[in-house]
């Protein structure tokens, strides 16, 4: 891609993201996201592959679709209370519609088909803006009706994610569509809490958007889209790949690691909201994310397989993102210790 049109690209993610971030008025929240969707789609199809077609083509329907519905539950609640306000969000109706049109934008199920299909027909690099950046806005319009939305609906579209993303993802050999559903089962971890602790909430997302962040630049590094090919980079690179296993357990949640924080504060939180149930539910449904992270991380750590493999051995490493994945990953694998320290920040 032209680096001029590329960088127009990537400016006008920025303003999108700056203008719903920081708008009141539910008008200027969609056009911030209408901005992101048209910027992306171009990054999509960049490779001009017929699935990155066909992927940019599903994205700007589920996209277009969510925007339609985002306006319709503005213009409805403007309808019965005269505000356009983004926290005066009072009519019920506008707020199932709202949760709907969100949990399509996020790839919430049962709104979640699309983003695993869209997220396999994308490089890399395109896939981890749309599993991070792409998610920030939907997130913080959530973060702002927090007050208003239904417990019910989310818990349950919550309970479901983490569901559905842990045991569809349990079969899967492609590298990226394991991380589309890993995203889905991380958002059920942020739905369930956003009603009862927005700040936390944000704070899972944006230690997942660390974490994964890592695991794709790291991937990206390595050259790998599938499981196959992660088994010979052992003996390319032993230090990433370690690196690579150490983040994958952190996204699992294991205790030593980063990823353990927000599970064990969204956890603790819904203990005190006298949800005991919904915990011990979301947290056992985790343990079916654990499965694939441990393949994940079994085959990045495995030696080379006896069997010789079909494919090509790619010996070549992208040098610049070097430095940024060792920080990276520096932070996904140690910021528990000084949790209290994060928990004062926020």
């Amino acid at each position: 891609m032209n680096p001029q049109a590329k960088l127009i690209f990537t400016s006008s993610l920025l303003l999108g993201t700056t203008i719903t971030i920081s708008s009141n008025h539910w008008i200027m929240a969609w056009t911030g996201l209408e901005i992101n969707t048209l910027a992306i789609l171009p990054l999509i199809s960049k490779s001009h592959h017929p699935r990155a077609i066909e992927a940019a083509t599903k994205y700007f329907l589920v996209q277009a679709a969510a925007s339609t519905l985002i306006l319709f539950s503005s213009m409805t609640n403007a309808w019965q209370t005269g505000q356009w306000d983004i926290a005066q969000l009072t009519c019920p109706t506008s707020c199932l519609i709202l949760t709907a049109a969100i949990a399509m934008k996020l790839g919430l199920v049962p709104f979640h088909f699309w983003f695993p299909e869209v997220l396999q027909g994308t490089s890399l690099i395109t896939g981890l803006l749309l599993s991070t950046a792409m998610k920030f806005p939907p997130i913080t319009l959530l973060y702002m009706t927090s007050q208003s939305l239904n417990p019910t609906l989310l818990t349950t579209m919550a309970i479901l994610s983490a569901a559905l993303g842990g045991w569809m993802g349990l079969n899967q050999t492609q590298t990226r569509k394991i991380l589309a559903f890993s995203s889905i089962s991380h958002l059920g971890w942020m739905a369930i809490i956003i009603i009862y602790s927005p700040k936390l909430a944000l704070l899972n997302f944006y230690l997942y958007a660390l974490m994964t962040a890592t695991v794709f630049l790291t991937l990206n590094s390595i050259n790998t889209l599938k499981l196959s090919t992660l088994m010979t980079t052992w003996t390319k690179t032993p230090a990433l790949s370690a690196t690579l296993m150490l983040t994958l357990l952190s996204l699992a949640g294991l205790p030593p690691l980063t990823g353990f924080l927000p599970k064990w504060l969204i956890i603790e939180e819904l203990t005190k909201q006298e949800m005991a149930p919904a915990a011990t539910i979301i947290a056992l449904l985790s343990l079916l994310s654990l499965f694939f992270y441990l393949r994940l991380a079994y085959c990045a750590t495995i030696t080379l397989p006896p069997h010789t493999t079909n494919h090509m051995k790619q010996w070549h490493i992208n040098k610049p993102t070097s430095i940024l994945v060792a920080t990276l990953a520096t932070m996904s694998i140690t910021l528990l210790p000084i949790s209290p320290m994060i928990l004062a920040i926020v």
